[in-house]
């Protein structure tokens, strides 16, 4: 499981002293923390699965790509490279991004098995690829392209 193993890793970078990744792992497993406790019931321990956590990581990727860019924009150096080493690290995590020119052909699969048509459908498509390609692709250029084939 994905959890194990940035635990396992935090252990490592703990005996290691590397402190950059011990702040950056334990901020992970605090949020990750953080969805067990909000999403406890009487019947729900609480526990997340994979899924969850990739997208809780692609979140915190583009969370640093933001503030990087706007660190590079107010000429802080520093804090721009702490931010692009935290991605770094963060993105060791994640699956392996699909290269864009199979992105094309799954848009086409995915359109097709949930017998989409028009535009007004693409709700239907986008959620289908989160739910197979979860943290795999970009969904904002894949919400671009979608919307494309939709009108055509």
């Amino acid at each position: 499981m994905l959890l194990d193993l940035i635990k396992d890793d935090l252990k490592i970078a703990m005996k290691a002293k590397d402190s950059l990744v011990v702040s950056t792992l334990r901020m992970i497993t605090s949020e990750i923390k953080n969805i067990e406790i909000n999403n406890r019931s009487s019947s729900n321990p609480g526990i997340v699965d994979d899924s969850s956590i990739i997208q809780l990581l692609s979140k915190m990727i583009k969370q640093r790509k933001e503030s990087s860019e706007i660190y590079k924009n107010s000429n802080r150096d520093d804090l721009e490279k702490k931010e692009n080493e935290e991605i770094k690290i963060i993105q060791k995590y994640m699956p392996i991004q699909i290269d864009e020119s199979k992105i094309d052909t799954i848009i086409l699969e995915a359109i097709k098995q949930t017998n989409s048509s028009e535009i007004r459908d693409m709700g239907k498509v986008m959620s289908f690829l989160k739910e197979n390609y979860s943290g795999q692709m970009d969904f904002g250029k894949v919400s671009g392209m979608l919307k494309t084939k939709l009108n055509s």
